[in-house]
């Protein structure tokens, strides 16, 4: 068995669709992707309370990055005047996808962002039925499930020695 072509096996691009337009973000280069990862590892740290460098975090490294990470959309949705809200969240999007993976950008962009609808509500568990397909664990304690011998009946004609 030989190795397929990577470019086969993996889906490069992100399709952003936004104001009835849809945007191709390509993936990013190796070193774009390393620097992302630190970024979001730094951005971690300092939501952890840790010290983090103010260049690695910086505004002007964030707005570079967005653009990085969009490729070739970022101009065009400049030129197509995406207002930033948009152009932010389709980055961000990217972002997720560059340091988790394309179901968790795909998760992001539905939720737009707001982290309160990344994970359904305990009412669209139970609608969709995952609640109830959850088994319950057997019990740890140790202690047998079985019902003790009825003690009351005599047990057929042993002797006791």
């Amino acid at each position: 068995m030989a190795f397929e072509a990577l470019g086969e096996l993996l889906d490069e691009t992100l399709e952003l669709p936004i104001a009835g337009r849809l945007y191709t973000v390509p993936a990013p280069s190796a070193e774009i992707g390393l620097r992302t990862q630190a970024i979001v590892h730094a951005a971690a740290v300092a939501a952890d309370g840790g010290r983090v460098d103010d260049q690695v975090l910086g505004d002007a490294a964030e707005r570079d990055l967005y653009a990085e990470l969009l490729g070739p959309a970022h101009e065009q949705m400049v030129a197509d005047g995406v207002p930033w809200p948009a152009l932010k969240h389709a980055a961000i999007t990217a972002m997720v996808w560059v340091a988790q993976d394309k179901a968790a950008a795909e998760r992001y962009w539905n939720a737009a962002g707001d982290p309160s609808r990344l994970a359904p509500n305990r009412a669209a568990r139970r609608q969709s039925g995952a609640a109830s397909s959850t088994k319950s664990r057997g019990s740890t304690s140790g202690t047998s499930t079985r019902p003790a011998p009825d003690r009351a009946k005599p047990k057929g004609n042993k002797k006791r020695r």
